[in-house]
């Protein structure tokens, strides 16, 4: 199984940087990266609802799952 974050997408969707992101939501922009480049290990529920409010969409429109290739 893979949780495929497209933070990038929704970013680039919205018009919007990381710093203006990490701004609005409150988390580092070292953390926001984290997210964006598919290194997080978790994310907090509090996090995800911070950031779907920023960018106006829903939890789906950044997460995604996948099936890992064998």
């Amino acid at each position: 199984m893979m949780i495929i974050v497209n933070l990038d997408v929704m970013l680039a969707k919205r018009k919007m940087s990381v710093t203006e992101l990490s701004e609005r939501v409150g988390i580092t922009m070292a953390n926001i990266s984290i997210l964006k480049n598919n290194k997080a290990k978790a994310i907090r529920f509090n996090t995800l609802d911070a950031i779907c409010k920023a960018l106006e969409c829903q939890p789906g429109d950044i997460l995604e799952y996948r099936e890992e290739d064998d």
